[in-house]
């Protein structure tokens, strides 16, 4: 019988791989790609995500990053804006057109109803073809002319979100820079298309299922659809299912994982962690009880930001007045409000442009 992993052992392993355990020393750049990207609805939220999980984290490189091309700002998993690194882009992106339509056609199946999503990307592109930037509205209203009756809205986010691959150009993103959103091609942003379909098997899908584990496992494949968005990928598990290690979690599901991957003990400490807006260490996974209790579940969605003690969603958090201030969803003991009083003075001086680093 496979080993059952009870809701504190999963809480640590997910710990582990989003590298909310112990702050990893890891470049920028690499702490991006093992995350398989960050939710980045909100611009500046990732920079929060990366403060609470790398030692010295120093905004400007994530920043640098940005305007180096070397990663985007784009819709990619469950239709969300994600940042990625431009490899991964350019990789996962074609994985996920179908998924991406599909997705904008469940909000506006009836106001996109007889257009020919072939010829609005056609058109989109063509618009596009000059390399000038542009918001969705705008690009929208270029193409309105030929197809009224859905609405700016609707082809905007078809077009933007789905049709053509684009990026948001900084400065949006960019630490502590507020800037409306202008896309452009990912054709022009990176110098070339996303790679295209394979013509044989689903290795993207395959390298997606190993990728999420490496950073969330163990998992479902309900999590991974969770994840990504993607309903097509139990032809992929079962490709690797020979790389992989199955447990069962306390409800008798089947959780895969990599042979190697960190499973820590589950008395293993937990330090205190503030987490920005829509964290997918909370939205990963379809089953979030191994970080947040069914009572607070809501607060994932809503945009809320919250704190971790003991690794799991215990407070949340806002900035007043330039000061982080946090409010407790359950009583703390002593050493868990002096613990999170400690980490609210560090992340008030991070992000108020002070020196105060985290080491730990």
């Amino acid at each position: 019988m496979p080993e059952v992993l009870d809701a504190r052992a999963l809480n640590r392993a997910t710990l582990a791989r989003q590298l909310l355990l112990d702050r990893a020393d890891l470049p920028v750049l690499d702490a991006v790609t093992h995350l398989c990207g960050l939710q980045a609805q909100e611009p500046q939220e990732p920079f929060v995500g990366l403060w609470s999980r790398l030692r010295a984290f120093d905004p400007a490189a994530l920043s640098d990053l940005l305007t180096g091309r070397r990663v985007v700002r784009t819709h990619l998993m469950r239709r969300t804006v994600h940042l990625v690194t431009s490899d991964d882009l350019l990789a996962w992106r074609t994985r996920h057109d179908a998924m991406l339509r599909q997705r904008v056609l469940g909000v506006y199946r009836t106001e996109l109803d007889g257009v020919d999503l072939g010829e609005l990307a056609a058109a989109g592109r063509a618009v596009m073809a000059d390399g000038e930037p542009r918001s969705m509205p705008e690009l929208a209203r270029a193409v309105a002319g030929r197809w009224p009756e859905p609405g700016v809205r609707a082809l905007g986010e078809m077009l933007v979100a789905a049709l053509i691959p684009m990026v948001q150009l900084p400065p949006r993103g960019v630490w502590r820079v507020k800037a409306g959103v202008r896309n452009v091609p990912v054709s022009s942003w990176l110098g070339r298309e996303p790679d295209p379909p394979a013509p044989d098997g689903d290795p993207v899908g395959e390298t997606l299922v190993r990728r999420y584990l490496a950073a969330y496992g163990p998992a479902a494949t309900a999590d991974l659809r969770a994840w990504s968005g993607l309903a097509g990928l139990p032809a992929a598990v079962a490709a690797i299912r020979d790389e992989l290690v199955s447990f069962r979690d306390e409800r008798g599901r089947e959780l895969l994982d990599l042979p190697g991957a960190p499973r820590p003990d589950p008395d293993t400490p937990a330090p205190v962690r503030f987490l920005p807006a829509f964290d997918n260490a909370i939205l990963g996974y379809h089953d979030r009880g191994r970080i947040i209790d069914d009572e607070h579940r809501g607060l994932s969605v809503a945009g809320e930001r919250v704190v971790l003690v003991d690794g799991r969603v215990s407070a949340t958090w806002t900035v007043r007045d330039g000061v982080v201030a946090t409010t407790p969803l359950r009583k703390f003991t002593r050493a868990e409000e002096a613990a999170v009083a400690g980490e609210e003075r560090k992340l008030t001086a991070f992000l108020s442009g002070g020196d105060d680093q985290p080491t730990a």
